[in-house]
């Protein structure tokens, strides 16, 4: 994915851009929900359609599972490099090529008489209907960044979650309907009204792009999207679908070719100048490659029940496809509802942990259905993973919004439906390998044992991820997608919030691509950048709002520096007794210090906090006023003898150390960062009128959250 240091920026806006009135209205919002829902309703409405194909067709019923994997392949190959192809030419170009694709596509399926012309519409389909999601998430973040909100629209996000979830459940129910009354065709034909009239609004209700579509040479071309590393990615993960389509039976030259492709493809990744997967943003940022994993692995636990139960409910209990498909309406009835709850908390720790709790027990109880198992007892299992779909697509959609780089969002958002598409695609090995001697109960228990597995480890995965806590208070009180957020007010006395990440102001002295006239963040180099983490000391830290958040933030940062190879530096105020000897009586600031004597050495108020542990190789300077040059240590020949050339600057306060060692360093011609989430002051309106006001003249403003993106760029 695109690093956050990339020319491409998630908006650029002035505020007499900014949408009027509600910026999520029906007009912009509706065609989002509908273009995201065609990859799912595919995705589910094929299952209640492939005894009819294979009986129209003259072939097993087993080859018609193709035109099931096909689709999970080329979605899970699309779907990042849709989002990828959004970044790069605007997500409405995008969003509109792959519904008109679509369109085409459900043309090719109606007319097809053989299983090749099947595979071929169903290709096309998982190609046009993978530009949806992920082009619908950066509109919705860019919407949301021009309307000036720092939270996650989390009703909109909801909104994405519930056609998505939803659909997915419906579609058996949809299908069976459809072919029941018109055929095996139909489940191809469907698209082409909605596509139509998703086309229709599209056109209708979202903005052109603004910037011109940019091409350049083939070859600069194929470097910005990194053509090479998408082959890459595709040849890996076909490798890895045929070795897992071939289950029960051990493909091992699949397995290996999977193997040394994904091998290749992190090398070669680690040395693009624009990865398509960013290998060091994944091993960097925890919290977002183990919201990918829960995700796969949670829809993994789905699909298996809705891809089984479906064969299950038609052979060994003798239903129609219709009657099969109804039995799962109220798995999706409540899947819509689960979504519509979770996306109207902030929070996501509770109900990812309520998500796995319930897909352990949807577990264990289909241990216990047989052909004798009473129907409604059968519909309130299903209505179990109905639950767990809708709560876990939501909170997991929340979390990637959250932890994802502004800039690469629409990749981002790619990879977590890829990651999906990979848990679809084991979930009918899965189901092929149980049913693969013929469709019963034994099969359907087998099936729920590898579901308890997965579930167990969900839930531990989810239990075990502090991030997911530590986020939860980050955002518990940002503003409604409703409402413009306003920003701090003023106030006089400290207080104690709970932790928020701070906005990151949009200014005008970034640099600016004079040809496409987006802003440019430059790139970190690791090796020549040093971390500057100043005061934080408990005698500080008692002064700000939100301690333990901005201390947070300063550890990931810390954390950042330890993983990509950069300087570390602590600076700590503290003064011994001839430093305080030294200081005159009209040094405010310090001659009340040394009345007080809590700035005094050697004491714990003074030391560096304690969850900030200093390694070997770090540099540690005391200083005795308030710049972090005016220390005991030669502060400028150590960085000189480091080769350090750009600053990150992260402490307390703000309008003490943070900005005069910021002014100091900024005239020494140091490149400076300024990490806003893990800066604070005693008042929280000299803070925001730094950030917004003086700073960005100076310094790049950032979040903890940029950094590891941002030093991508520059390898």
């Amino acid at each position: 994915m695109p690093s956050a240091g990339d020319t491409r920026t998630p908006e650029r806006i002035s505020e007499a851009g900014a949408p009027r009135g509600n910026p999520f209205g029906a007009r912009f919002v509706a065609p989002l929900y509908l273009g995201a829902s065609l990859n799912p309703v595919n995705s589910s409405i094929i299952a209640t359609a492939l005894v009819a194909i294979a009986a129209a067709l003259h072939i097993p019923v087993g080859d018609t599972a193709i035109l099931i994997s096909s689709l999970y392949l080329t979605s899970a190959l699309a779907q990042p490099a849709a989002g990828r192809l959004a970044e790069e030419f605007g997500p409405r170009r995008i969003f509109v090529a792959g519904i008109t694709l679509v369109l085409v596509a459900g043309i090719v399926g109606s007319l097809a008489h053989s299983l090749t012309a099947l595979i071929v519409a169903r290709v096309l389909i998982g190609a046009g209907t993978s530009a949806g999601y992920p082009a619908a998430m950066l509109l919705i973040r860019r919407r949301a960044e021009q309307a000036g909100h720092a939270a996650p629209p989390r009703e909109v996000l909801g909104g994405l979650s519930i056609t998505g979830a939803a659909t997915v459940a419906v579609g058996p129910a949809i299908g069976g309907l459809l072919i029941g009354g018109a055929g095996w065709r139909a489940a191809f034909w469907i698209n082409i009204p909605v596509a139509a009239v998703a086309l229709f609004l599209a056109l209708a209700g979202i903005a052109r792009d603004p910037d011109p579509l940019r091409l350049g040479s083939p070859r600069a071309l194929a470097s910005r999207i990194d053509l090479l590393g998408m082959l890459g990615f595709g040849g890996s993960l076909t490798a890895l679908m045929i070795f897992l389509d071939a289950l029960p039976r051990l493909d091992w030259p699949a397995l290996a070719a999977a193997l040394v492709l994904a091998a290749t493809l992190a090398g070669w990744e680690l040395r693009a100048a624009q990865p398509f997967l960013d290998v060091r943003l994944l091993v960097a940022n925890g919290a977002l490659t183990r919201t990918y994993l829960r995700n796969g692995l949670t829809l993994m636990g789905t699909y298996v029940i809705l891809y089984g139960l479906t064969q299950w409910l038609e052979v060994a209990r003798g239903l129609s496809a219709y009657q099969a498909g109804l039995m799962l309406m109220p798995m999706g009835v409540l899947t819509a509802l689960a979504a519509r709850v979770v996306s109207r908390r902030a929070a996501v720790r509770w109900p990812l942990i309520a998500c796995a709790v319930l897909l352990l027990v949807g577990a264990m109880a289909t241990l216990f259905v047989g052909s004798g198992t009473p129907i409604a007892a059968v519909i309130c299992v299903t209505a179990v993973f109905g639950l767990t779909s809708g709560a876990g697509t939501v909170a997991n959609q929340t979390v990637l919004y959250q932890e994802a780089p502004a800039a690469a969002l629409g990749t981002a958002s790619g990879l977590l439906r890829t990651f999906g598409y990979i848990g679809s695609i084991a979930s009918a090995a899965i189901t092929g390998t149980a049913f693969h001697r013929g469709v019963s109960d034994s099969g359907l228990h087998s099936i729920a044992w590898v579901l308890v597995a997965i579930s167990a480890l969900v839930l531990v995965m989810t239990v075990l991820d502090r991030q997911l806590a530590r986020a939860d208070l980050h955002h518990t009180d940002q503003p409604p997608a409703g409402a413009r957020n306003p920003g701090p007010a003023p106030s006089t006395e400290p207080t104690r919030a709970e932790p928020t990440r701070t906005e990151i102001p949009r200014t005008e002295s970034r640099s600016a691509d004079m040809t496409t006239g987006t802003h440019t963040t430059p790139a970190l180099d690791p090796a020549r950048t040093a971390l500057l983490l100043m005061d934080f000391q408990p005698v500080v830290l008692g002064a700000v709002p939100d301690p333990q958040g901005v201390l947070a933030r300063a550890g990931e940062a810390l954390d950042w520096a330890r993983a990509h190879g950069a300087h570390v530096v602590f600076v700590r105020v503290a003064l011994t007794d001839k430093d305080a000897a030294a200081v005159p009586s009209h040094n405010k600031t310090f001659s009340q210090a040394v009345a007080a004597g809590y700035l005094t050495d050697g004491t714990a108020a003074t030391a560096v906090h304690e969850s900030l542990k200093a390694e070997e190789d770090d540099l540690t300077v005391r200083k005795t006023r308030i710049s972090a040059f005016a220390s005991d240590t030669d502060l400028r020949a150590e960085l000189r003898a480091r080769n350090v050339d750009t600053l990150v600057l992260a402490g307390l306060s703000t309008s003490g150390v943070v900005l005069t060692t910021l002014r100091q360093a900024a005239d020494e011609d140091y490149r400076l960062f300024l990490l806003a989430d893990a800066t604070a002051d005693p008042d929280p309106e000299v803070h925001r009128v730094l950030m917004e006001k003086v700073f960005p003249h100076q310094a790049e403003i950032i979040s903890t959250a940029d950094l590891a993106a941002l030093s991508t760029a520059a390898q």
